[in-house]
């Protein structure tokens, strides 16, 4: 049966002139990514200090004892993501990082499955090979593979965590969640804001207990655990001014005033807490477009205003850029998309001719996508928001949506009004 798929044979409708064009483009890009450009060289390397921190754990020597003088990457895990990413050296690095590149990339296609199921689009959708394809090519994964990071794993974490909380399943949720949270917690952790407001609240036992957990566990087995909160955790913490797409950090290079910076700041918050106060208000009920949109919002927020930012954790916001299928998305409109750009295209726009604004687009093209993601999701949500209150919409519970978002609606609103109007009585019924 499954060789049947693969027989040539000739479209009759247009979908399937799309399966057909993009299912090759989909799996050579896969294809691609993970055995050529993720095994190539490349200058930034992520892998190497997760490895040497590994082995250093496994023979009992100092793990946190980088130079964060120098701009190479460091090794940044807390100690509960040191005892989970310790068994990597076991073998030898070479293999270790063939197995480690394999390891994402089938965590990104479990991912990429459970994102289908999340919208309901079946393998034999369109929606399957588009996705497959732009996941693939964009930034965000390609550098994943290419410096062999961990944030793969990560992401399929976030989506089951995603599934898991409107399945109810709150307990597993707090796993998928607390399991990130121990690798990454200044990134993920935002995502607790979903079960607060949703009053999931055993999320919050496996979510935070996992973490408290392995961190006890590496406590003895760590011989400087210490350093970790004296030594990487200020570093961590304190904004820098390279390699980071955060607004501190290019306010940093670029030496914009610090009031300036602290605005920007300030003004791009409340723009988030508006936009959340309004999607809590008035979209909880509809559980994906509020989980999705809500989950790219805390986690754009938490990279552009915290202390590190960098590109390739756009990754996570995947779930709220394929809301775009949904008549009422927050991205359907081109100035969402130039954003998306931004921060997902692998162009490199550094000039050899113009050097100075190459440079310039380059290092600001995510910082910017970012920025303007989170002031596209005010904006819709605002200009809803005040044109339902205009029009007289205004319900709590109720979506902002127009009526000609949803067809359904008007087709309900017909077959309630014929249930409840009795039909006329004929002729005959009536001399009966």
């Amino acid at each position: 049966m499954f060789l049947r798929q693969l027989e040539p044979r000739t479209a009759r409708t247009t979908a399937e002139v799309l399966n057909f064009a993009l299912w090759p483009f989909a799996v050579l890009t896969v294809v691609h990514r993970v055995f050529i450009n993720a095994v190539n060289y490349h200058v930034t390397n992520d892998f190497t200090p997760v490895y040497n921190a590994s082995l250093a754990f496994l023979n009992h020597r100092a793990v946190y004892n980088a130079n964060f003088n120098s701009t190479d990457p460091a090794y940044l895990y807390p100690p509960s993501g040191t005892l989970l990413i310790s068994p990597l050296a076991i073998i030898d690095p070479e293999k270790s990082k063939w197995g480690f590149i394999l390891i994402n990339a089938i965590a990104l296609l479990l991912a990429w499955y459970l994102l289908l199921k999340l919208f309901n689009f079946t393998l034999n959708s369109v929606a399957a090979p588009a996705l497959l394809l732009a996941m693939f090519a964009s930034e965000t994964v390609t550098n994943t593979l290419a410096f062999t990071n961990i944030n793969g794993c990560l992401f399929l974490a976030v989506v089951a965590y995603i599934h898991l909380l409107i399945k109810r399943k709150d307990l597993w949720a707090g796993v998928a969640l607390g399991l990130s949270i121990a690798v990454k917690g200044p990134l993920t952790a935002p995502l607790l804001l979903i079960p607060l407001v949703r009053g999931q609240w055993k999320v919050f036992i496996t979510a935070l207990g996992i973490p408290v957990i392995l961190n006890l566990a590496a406590w003895p087995l760590i011989t400087d655990y210490k350093q970790f909160w004296t030594h990487t955790l200020p570093y961590l913490s304190a904004p820098r001014d390279y390699f980071n797409s955060a607004i501190v950090g290019n306010a940093g290079y670029y030496g914009v005033a610090d009031w300036l910076t602290w605005t920007i700041r300030i003004v791009l918050g409340v723009m988030v807490l508006i936009s959340l106060w309004l999607l809590y208000r008035y979209y909880r009920d509809d559980e994906v477009f509020f989980i999705c949109n809500v989950s790219g919002i805390v986690i754009t927020a938490a990279m552009l205003l915290g202390p590190l930012g960098q590109m390739y954790y756009s990754m996570f916001l995947f779930p709220m850029l394929l809301t775009v299928v949904r008549p009422n998305s927050l991205v359907r409109n081109w100035p969402a998309w130039l954003a998306i750009f931004g921060f997902m295209s692998y162009d490199k726009w550094l000039s050899d001719r113009w050097q100075s604004i190459g440079r310039d687009l380059e290092y600001l093209r995510t910082t910017f996508g970012w920025g303007l993601l989170l002031i596209v999701a005010f904006c819709v949500l605002g200009d809803r928001y005040l044109a339902a209150r205009r029009e007289g919409r205004l319900e709590v519970g109720k979506s902002l949506d127009p009526a000609w978002m949803h067809p359904e609606w008007d087709t309900a609103a017909e077959v309630g009004a014929s249930a409840e109007t009795p039909a006329p009585r004929t002729k005959a019924a009536a001399t009966y």
